[in-house]
């Protein structure tokens, strides 16, 4: 409904929360207007945009109600004159009374839905106008005692509709001078009223509408500081929801590497385990090494050593499926993956290429006994869904004692954990 803007298509659901965010710019000025008296609050374009699509709906809703309701009242008065009054003042009321239902459902219509801030100040303003000129011309045919009568009912709607129609003040300010100008004009040509009187009726009434317009203004400045209230609230609310959600990448976040760390890891492997499928595979498990890290960090420092677990991290991240598969710092220079539905063939492929990966990046480990380079030895545990008496620790140990013996094999190597076969037979006996 602002001056400057149409109101989209969109802003049909006005009304509804959450607000858009705020730029920061806005969220400065809202800040300003909250902080500075309340009968001081202007609105800026962009703010009052948004605070009309956000009251657009309500505002449509008791426009549209109040339109259907005077034309409602007005036939049905009409129908009451017809039996209540004489035939020739009856007669006398229907050509202005037919004015008013068409305007104030025309106006109901165009209210149904968002239009541009012309098009609704059009509407409203030239609805009002033929609303209260068919209440007042009514009474002007009839004459007599109905003349000033229908020109105090005209103002009576010309106030109702200020009190509770939310609407730009300068609409509010035009339907008060109209229903003013309208009574003033018509009482002076009133034949029955001298102009002293005129001028004092006027003047009291003027003091009513002035009276209504300003409370309109009022309830108005309250409406919008209710709106930057939101605003600032769901703002705090925003930027809280951001700040939790930060706290939670760091603690499940390795600091160094930005991979998940262990503790992450671990949660994440209770859920999975109690989830897991009810056939085959459910999870492969690899546990990753950097052969001789420590020389590493004694020959070329513990900057070089940090940037060579950082690299280490990306060459396992993009070995693995990012979609599906887990990977972690698991403490020191050790890393964690854990293959969900994998069986063994592609469990050790998948360790093969990481710890090739790692050998091609040619990343410098001069004190390293294996060669000049860094090189990984990787141990790898599956489990699946025969291995009912397999725990999550258990194979984490697996993988830990397959790391263990392809450390003892020379390192830079793949090494699959195998169970004992009489350890396979007590399962299949229990089963």
């Amino acid at each position: 409904m602002s001056d400057a803007k149409s109101a989209s298509p969109e802003s049909s659901s006005a009304g509804l929360f959450p607000l858009r965010p705020l730029t920061d710019a806005m969220a400065a000025e809202v800040d300003r207007l909250l902080s500075g008296r309340t009968r001081d609050i202007r609105l800026t374009e962009e703010l009052r945009r948004r605070f009309d699509e956000r009251a657009w709906r309500q505002t449509a809703k008791i426009i549209r109600a109040w339109m259907i309701w005077v034309a409602f009242v007005d036939v049905l008065t009409l129908a009451l004159n017809a039996i209540l009054l004489p035939r020739e003042i009856a007669l006398s009321m229907v050509a202005p009374a037919c004015l008013l239902p068409p305007a104030a459902i025309l106006t109901a219509l165009v209210w149904l839905k968002p239009r541009s801030a012309a098009v609704q100040r059009a509407s409203l303003l030239g609805g009002m106008c033929l609303i209260l000129l068919s209440v007042a011309l009514v009474g002007v045919f009839a004459g007599g005692e109905y003349y000033e009568r229908h020109l105090n009912i005209m103002l009576f709607v010309a106030t109702s509709a200020i009190t509770i129609f939310s609407v730009p003040l300068a609409w509010t300010i035009a339907i008060a001078c109209y229903a003013l100008g309208l009574y003033f004009v018509l009482q002076w040509y009133n034949p029955i009223l001298e102009a002293g009187s005129v001028i004092a009726a006027t003047l009291f009434f003027s003091c009513g509408i002035v009276a209504t317009v300003v409370a309109r203004r009022t309830m108005n400045i309250l409406a919008q500081k209710t709106f930057l209230l939101d605003c600032r609230d769901q703002r705090r609310v925003a930027e809280l929801a951001d700040a939790n959600g930060r706290l939670e990448r760091l603690a499940r976040t390795d600091p160094l590497t930005g991979i998940a760390n262990r503790r992450w890891m671990m949660e994440t492997l209770e859920g999975l385990w109690r989830s897991g499928g009810e056939s085959g595979v459910v999870a492969a498990m690899l546990m990753c090494d950097i052969d001789h890290f420590k020389a590493l960090n004694d020959k070329l420092g513990h900057g070089e050593g940090d940037r060579c677990l950082v690299k280490v991290a990306g060459i396992i991240q993009s070995c693995v499926r990012a979609d599906r598969d887990l990977v972690s710092r698991h403490g020191g220079e050790e890393f964690l993956i854990v293959l969900p539905d994998v069986g063994e063939e592609e469990a050790m492929a998948i360790a093969r290429r990481v710890r090739e990966s790692v050998e091609a990046a040619a990343l410098p480990n001069p004190s390293s006994g294996v060669g000049p380079s860094v090189t990984l030895s990787v141990g790898v545990a599956l489990k699946s869904a025969l291995d009912t008496d397999i725990s999550l620790a258990n194979l984490q140990h697996e993988a830990d004692m397959a790391l263990y013996r392809a450390k003892e094999a020379g390192r830079n190597q793949v090494c699959v954990f195998r169970r004992p076969p009489q350890a396979a037979g007590q399962i299949a006996a229990r089963r």
